[in-house]
Order: structure tokens, then sequence, then C-alpha cells
């Protein structure tokens, strides 16, 4: 009986033996398959880098898409891309931070593109709706004037940046004066009621918070703080439209709309 017991342990010893030799010649053949993979895939990967049809030849294989008052060649020729230049060197993530830099855009998204080559390249302008103009205090401790340009939402943008587009761009009629702090928050809806205001405004003076002026087709217009009352009182100033037909402009100093159920006409 002992006999066979051991006979019997023998042989699956054995069995086993040769199970672990079947195992470690798979695993040194798949090593194998993975080592010539890997080398083929390397070697693939920079056969395709060197070939030529995956070299940006020329600007017309950058694709510009989402804008509207800024050109997709000027665009183009602030990248600073040498060509030919290989696809796959070229770094997205720095090619955004560059439009950023460099033109009024918010928001850009670069990707490559493999078949045909190139680039495209997704951009969200800032529309200019207003120029802004302020005294900022140096790091000498000088005052001198910042001009920038603002957009519907309040962002803030310094003029140079428009100078690549100026050619293309008419700059916005509406001037606003003051330190930018005091109307961003706000700044999105006054715009608006601004926008839709039939009588024409010409600029936005807040270097006063407790008396907002306004420079319009009519003269100078006293608004007092911001407040809610904003829509009445350019309601009020629309009703008075037809003010140049009992009374010459330039003999009126200014308007005190600060109530505007009772304007005032102030005159020199």
């Amino acid at each position: 009986m002992a006999h066979g017991i051991t006979r019997v342990s023998r042989t699956r010893l054995a069995q086993r033996r040769q199970q672990l030799r079947q195992q470690r010649r798979v695993r040194a053949v798949q090593g194998g398959w993975r080592v010539i993979a890997v080398s083929a895939l390397a070697g693939g990967s920079l056969w395709l880098v060197t070939l030529p049809d995956w070299l940006i030849r020329k600007p017309e294989q950058i694709v510009i898409e989402g804008n509207q008052f800024i050109p997709s060649h000027t665009i183009r020729s602030l990248l600073s891309v040498h060509y030919p230049q290989s696809l796959l060197r070229l770094q997205p993530d720095a090619i955004a931070r560059e439009l950023k830099t460099k033109t009024p855009i918010s928001e850009v998204r670069v990707n490559r593109r493999l078949f045909p080559p190139g680039l495209n390249i997704q951009v969200q302008e800032r529309y200019p709706v207003a120029l802004t103009e302020s005294l900022v205090t140096t790091a000498a401790g000088t005052q001198t004037t910042e001009v920038g340009v603002l957009d519907g939402n309040g962002m803030w943008t310094p003029l140079e940046q428009y100078n690549a587009v100026k050619q293309t761009l008419k700059l916005p009629p509406l001037k606003v004066i003051g330190h930018r702090s005091t109307y961003q928050g706000y700044w999105p809806k006054m715009y608006e009621m601004l926008r839709r205001s039939p009588v024409k405004i010409f600029e936005l003076n807040l270097e006063n918070p407790a008396n907002l002026i306004l420079k319009t087709e009519l003269g100078t217009i006293y608004l007092g703080p911001f407040s809610p009352h904003l829509q009445a009182q350019l309601t009020a100033l629309d009703l008075m439209r037809k003010l140049p037909e009992r009374v010459q402009l330039h003999e009126i100093a200014y308007i005190d709309l600060r109530n505007p159920s009772a304007p005032i006409i102030q005159m020199h």
C-alpha cells in the first residue's frame, strides 16, 4: 500500500514539475513578444514622427475656430511656430498660454490633428464694449494712467493686447473712467441697461461712487450712487430726448436724475 502511495506522489511531482516548466516557457515567450511589441511601437512612433507628412509646413495647416472679430491669419501670425515643424513636438498648453497673453482671448483649446496633420485651435474672444481709464499708483509711488478694455462680462484686458487686431476691429465709443474694482461686480447688469438706452451715452465716470456721471448727447447727467433705480433714471432720460427743441444744450450745466420722478435741469 505504501509503495502505491509513493508511486502516485512521484507521478504527481513529475506532472507538477512539467507544468511549472511549461508555465516558465509561456512567460518567457510572452515576455519576448512584449519586448518585440514595445520596440516595434517605439520604432514605429519614431518613424511616424520623422515622416514628411507629419510636419506642419505652412500656417494654413493650423485651423482656427470660434473667432469672430480676430482674423485667423492674425492668430496664426502670433504663434511661435517655425515651419516646417514636427507636429508631435508642438506643445498645446504653451500655445494656449501664448495666445492668451498676446490677444484678447479668454479661453483657448489646442489639439493636434493627425489626419491630415495640423492643429485645431478653438478660441473664445473678449469682445470689447468699453474703453477704461483709471489712475493707478506704481511701485515707485507715482501715479500713472492705466488704459484697458472691458467686455460685456466685466473682464478687463490691457489695451495693448488689442494692438494686433486694431486694423480689423473698431474700438468701442463708450469710455469708462474710474478704477475697475469699483464697478466690476455690477458692470454686466449696468452695461446691459446702458446699451439699450435710446439716448447715446459716450462716457461713464465712476470716480466718485456717490455720484455716477454720464456724458450723453443731451449733456452731463448726474445719477447719484449706483442703485436699482438706474433703469428708471435711463427711462427718464429717454423722455427728455426732445429737450433740444426747448432749450440750447450748451446752456445746461447738468441734468440731475438722482430722483428720476423729479428731474432737475441746472443751467449755467
